[in-house]
C-alpha cells in the first residue's frame, strides 16, 4: 500500500479497487457474469468485499472470504447466504445488529460497536485462498487494526481468520510466536496491549447443518464478548432500557444510550 488510510471509508475505498491478486478477480467476476439461476436478475457486485459496521467498534468479527453468491452478489460482508443467515440472527439477539436479516447491502443494517471483516475480501474457488492470496490480503487487516482505535475483543471465525489474526499480531510486534495460541471453539486469549481474542467454529453451512456449530454455542461467544465489552467499559443500566437484546446500544463508559441512528463510515 502506498500512504496509509485517514479513515475506515478510505480504506474500504482502497479495499474495493484492489487487483492484487488475479485469480480471485478473474473468479469473482466470472461468479458475477454467469450468476447462479436463482439470482440471475441480480446485478452481482463482483469486487472486493469492504468491511463493514461501527467505525467506533469495540469488537472485531474477522471472518475468512465473502462467498460467492452472498458476499460477491450482495456487497456486504455476511450478507446473502447461509453464513449471514446464521451470524446476523445471533448477532441482532447479542444487542450488536439491529436486524436478524441481512438480504442486501442496502436493507437497512445497522451495527453498534462491532466491525465486520475478513482476512481476504475476494471470493476464492472452493472457499480456500492460497498463502500469497491471504498474505496480499493482509495489509488491510494491519489497517483496520490500526484505524479501529476502540478496539478491545477480537471474534475470530474459523481457524483460517484465528490463524491470520496471529500473524497480524506477529507483525505488529505484539506477540513473538503463535505457541500457546490453539484454535478451538469458545477459546479466550488476553493479549497484549489488552485486547482479547475470542474462537469460533466459522458458521459455514458445512459446520451449521452438520451441528457442528449451534445456535446456542454460537450465542454463547457474543455473549461473552458483549460481557467482557461490559467488563472493560462499565454502564449504567438506566431504569427501563432493556438489557436482552431486543434493543442494540451504544456502548459508552458509564452510560447505555438506546441506538436509534448513528453515522458509520
Amino acid at each position: 500500500m502506498a500512504a496509509s488510510a485517514k479513515t475506515l471509508a478510505v480504506l474500504n475505498a482502497r479495499i474495493m479497487a484492489c487487483n492484487r491478486c488475479e485469480r480471485l478477480r478473474a473468479y469473482s467476476a466470472e461468479i458475477a457474469r454467469v450468476r447462479r439461476r436463482a439470482w440471475a436478475d441480480w446485478e452481482y457486485w463482483g469486487k472486493p468485499v469492504p468491511s463493514f459496521g461501527d467505525s467506533q467498534a469495540r469488537v472485531l468479527v474477522l471472518g475468512l472470504a465473502p462467498g460467492a453468491h452472498g458476499s460477491n452478489r450482495t456487497g456486504r460482508m455476511f450478507t446473502g447466504d447461509g453464513s449471514g443467515d446464521f451470524l446476523y440472527p445471533v448477532l441482532h439477539q447479542a444487542g450488536f445488529a439491529s436486524q436478524p436479516r441481512a438480504v442486501s447491502r442496502n436493507d437497512g443494517m445497522e451495527l453498534t460497536n462491532l466491525w465486520l471483516s475478513a482476512v481476504v475480501h475476494c471470493c476464492p474457488p472452493a472457499n480456500k485462498p492460497t498463502p500469497g492470496e491471504l498474505r496480499n490480503c493482509a495489509p488491510w487487516l494491519d489497517e483496520e487494526m490500526r484505524l479501529l482505535r476502540n478496539l478491545r475483543i477480537v471474534v475470530c471465525l474459523g481457524k483460517i481468520a484465528f490463524d491470520g489474526f496471529l500473524g497480524h499480531q506477529l507483525r505488529a510486534g505484539r506477540i513473538s510466536a503463535r505457541a500457546g495460541f490453539t484454535f478451538r471453539h469458545g477459546a479466550e486469549y488476553a493479549l497484549p496491549g489488552g485486547l482479547t481474542l475470542l474462537a469460533s467454529y466459522h458458521p459455514s453451512l458445512q459446520n451449521t447443518n452438520t451441528g457442528k456449530l449451534t445456535r446456542p454455542m454460537f450465542l454463547a461467544v457474543f455473549r461473552r464478548a458483549r460481557q467482557l465489552v461490559e467488563l472493560k467499559h462499565p454502564i449504567r443500566r438506566e431504569t427501563g432500557v432493556p438489557t436482552d437484546g431486543s434493543l442494540s446500544l451504544v456502548w459508552k463508559k458509564g452510560v447505555s444510550t438506546p441506538a436509534y441512528s448513528k453515522q458509520k463510515q
